[in-house]
């Protein structure tokens, strides 16, 4: 993993570019889902250090429920329509939120969280999850952040 350690050192552009390929090669090998997950919020967590990395599952019409993640206890069920998460499940875009406490119906699971972004998962054209990213610093997240995360998300 000497590799992935490198990664810490350029640009944000630079990180997601160098993890890209890491993350489709640990994916690639691996058929289980969940497993998956958890690989790609170490993954995500260990380049950034984001305060909480992780994923949301869609198990029935109108419910998210927390998968695997990176970072401080979790809010476990999520409603669509609510929140950041399910706000981005409902209208099925990426959503960046620069100041969470700006957001209407902000779920606060962490009162150290301050920016968001969470990125839709699809399998047959639906909305099966989320990956949810949040920081502790406000403005954390930008058109970078959603055109990476989106081809991370993109490989699960």
């Amino acid at each position: 993993m000497a590799e992935h350690l490198d990664i810490a050192q350029g640009s944000k552009a630079e990180k997601y570019a160098a993890l890209l390929p890491q993350i489709a090669a640990v994916v690639e090998a691996e058929t289980d889902t969940i497993a998956n997950m958890a690989n790609v919020a170490s993954m995500i967590q260990e380049t950034f250090g984001f305060l909480w990395t992780g994923f949301y599952r869609v198990t029935t019409d109108d419910m998210l429920i927390l998968g695997p993640f990176q970072g401080p206890m979790a809010c476990t069920r999520i409603k669509l329509g609510r929140g950041v998460c399910g706000t981005a499940w409902a209208e099925d875009r990426t959503i960046i939120v620069p100041d969470v406490d700006q957001f209407p119906g902000h779920i606060a699971c962490s009162s150290a969280s301050r920016s968001e972004i969470v990125v839709p998962m699809h399998y047959d054209d639906e909305v099966v999850g989320v990956l949810d990213i949040d920081s502790a610093e406000l403005n954390t997240f930008d058109e970078t952040d959603k055109e990476w995360l989106e081809k991370i998300v993109n490989l699960l």
